[in-house]
């Protein structure tokens, strides 16, 4: 298959009609309708209707269109930088990142990044859900503790810790049997126990609040209205400053963030740069300080 016939029938497909393609690249009528042709031939398929009123896509046309339009982007721009002799970062660039981390830290990575691809156009969408990074056309996804995806390729750029905390005003119990102990938990929080510094100390949290923001967790913490588990991260400002005092750490429980492309795609520059980019601001792999 030729990667010709590919991107003459995009181009159709976008255009409309033969006649319309054909103004828009210069290439002769006949040349684009042959190229579909064969493109029908080699697939065995259908792709177009023709009509004195121009062309349709047919569903199969719709589906190889849908499929083939992020690729043929990418591989398009790879050779323009190729043939350019470098390969400048460039272009629309979709991240999806977990709502905490793009509250606490996406904004200035953002800025600084476009500070320095100022031919990029960053756009960073706040979500929690796994999304599909082909149909919903993202370029880059950053997730928490990934499991494993032979579609996906990526690098782990900082670990966390899960950690206990509570306002300086409430008594931390003695190691010994389970402590029951007032806590402020996530809205998901079912039941279990906590358990800190590899068994140093084991609580069973007595839900008082649930909150679906870690923040707000944190918030109600600081004011007192229990103990609560939260990521070390958005808790290390308010423990230096002994607002908040840390019980211990979470046993088992790290939280790793990773930034993952799709491996069907030719990693773009601006993919690539992107990877980069966030694992450099990262160096010790830490977020506190970092984040």
């Amino acid at each position: 298959m030729d990667l010709n016939d590919l991107g003459d029938f995009l181009l159709v497909a976008a255009s409309g009609s033969l006649g319309k393609a054909s103004r828009a690249s210069g290439k002769p009528k006949a040349t684009l309708s042959r190229r579909i042709s064969d493109l029908e031939e080699h697939l065995g398929v259908r792709l177009v209707e023709r009509s004195a009123r121009g062309l349709m896509l047919t569903e199969a046309g719709q589906l190889l269109a849908s499929r083939i339009e992020a690729p043929m982007g990418e591989v398009a721009e790879a050779m323009i930088a190729t043939r350019e002799g470098m390969a400048l970062p460039r272009g629309h660039l979709r991240v999806a990142s977990p709502v905490l981390f793009s509250q606490l830290a996406m904004g200035q990575i953002s800025a600084a990044f476009c500070a320095a691809y100022p031919e990029v156009l960053i756009e960073v969408v706040a979500e929690d859900r796994m999304v599909d990074l082909v149909d919903e056309q993202f370029d880059v996804v950053i997730r928490v503790n990934p499991s494993p995806d032979s579609t996906l390729v990526g690098r782990c750029f900082a670990k966390d810790r899960l950690v206990v905390v509570a306002a300086p005003g409430i008594a931390q119990p003695d190691p010994g049997a389970v402590r029951q102990v007032p806590a402020i938990v996530a809205s998901t929080f079912q039941s279990g126990r906590w358990d800190l510094d590899n068994g140093r100390l084991v609580l069973e949290p007595i839900p008082r609040l649930r909150l679906s923001s870690f923040l707000m967790i944190r918030d109600a913490a600081l004011a007192g209205a229990g103990v609560a588990l939260m990521p070390e991260s958005i808790a290390w400002h308010h423990l230096a400053r002994g607002d908040l005092v840390q019980w211990g750490v979470v046993s088992g429980a790290d939280p790793a963030l990773w930034v993952l492309h799709t491996s069907r795609r030719l990693a773009a520059p601006k993919v690539r740069a992107f990877v980069d980019f966030l694992c450099a601001r990262y160096p010790d792999m830490s977020l506190v300080l970092n984040g």
